[in-house]
């Protein structure tokens, strides 16, 4: 059962990362950095007030514009803050422990992984890495996977989506799958074991599918496919199809 203070604790915690992980989700693939400086407006350039920057409420309030030029403020700020406060609430309301916070960062890395891959194709090795760290520390609290199952479902996700890609590249003379799924894959792994990679492939190739001819893509030989963005919303239901199987 949920522990509403908890919640309420996960929900504040994700608003605030989530500010946070949606500047660096605009920033950082235009190469602008997000450590240094204050907020400012994209448009007039107006450095933001502490008004301004309250997660979801300052959108809402000001209408989604800019209160010195009127621009539009991307509204991708109000959905990971959203998104991020959800995962928060959910981790830690369910489980108010260090297991809690690791579903809760394990959430707020993969909801990051997921957009920047769907807006850019692009899972960078600066929180691919991280999340396979964490997959063998705070995520031994957080799944409750043996030691060895999570190095075996490392090695097997890099290395199974390696594989594909260069022969693929062998094959073709291009690239045909990107190198930052097999990291993610990988750190997936150390996340919920060797067991959960069949699921995890499975689904997101499924959604992937779903996504392409609902959307009229899958008739463009040359369409893209966000990989990395199935397999972040594959992980929870492979894991517990994984978890099931296993009892």
């Amino acid at each position: 059962m949920i522990q509403p203070a908890a919640a309420l604790i996960g929900a504040l915690a994700g608003a605030i990362l989530g500010s946070f992980l949606a500047t660096l989700i605009l920033r950082w693939p235009q190469g602008r950095g997000v450590m240094r400086g204050r907020s400012a407006c994209d448009g007039c350039g107006r450095t933001l007030a502490a008004r301004d920057l309250i997660p979801m409420l300052s959108a809402v309030l000001s209408k989604g514009r800019c209160r010195t030029c009127g621009g539009a403020i991307d509204p991708l700020h109000g959905r990971v803050e959203a998104g991020c406060a959800i995962i928060g609430a959910l981790a830690v309301g369910f489980r108010p422990d260090l297991g809690g916070i690791g579903w809760a960062l394990l959430g707020w890395l993969l909801l990051t992984l997921a957009v920047l891959d769907w807006r850019h194709f692009w899972l960078p090795d600066a929180l691919n890495l991280p999340l396979a760290f964490l997959g063998f520390t705070i995520g031994l609290w957080a799944t409750d996977v043996a030691l060895t199952d999570r190095i075996i479902g490392a090695a097997a996700g890099y290395g199974a989506l390696l594989a594909i890609a260069l022969g693929y590249r062998a094959l073709r003379g291009r690239d045909g799958l990107g190198l930052g799924d097999a990291k993610l894959l990988g750190a997936l792994g150390a996340w919920l074991g060797w067991q959960a990679l069949p699921f995890l492939l499975l689904i997101a190739s499924l959604l992937g599918l779903t996504v392409m001819l609902a959307t009229g893509r899958a008739k463009e030989r040359t369409a893209r496919v966000p990989l990395g963005t199935f397999l972040a919303l594959a992980a929870l239901p492979a894991w517990l199809m994984a978890v099931s199987l296993m009892r």
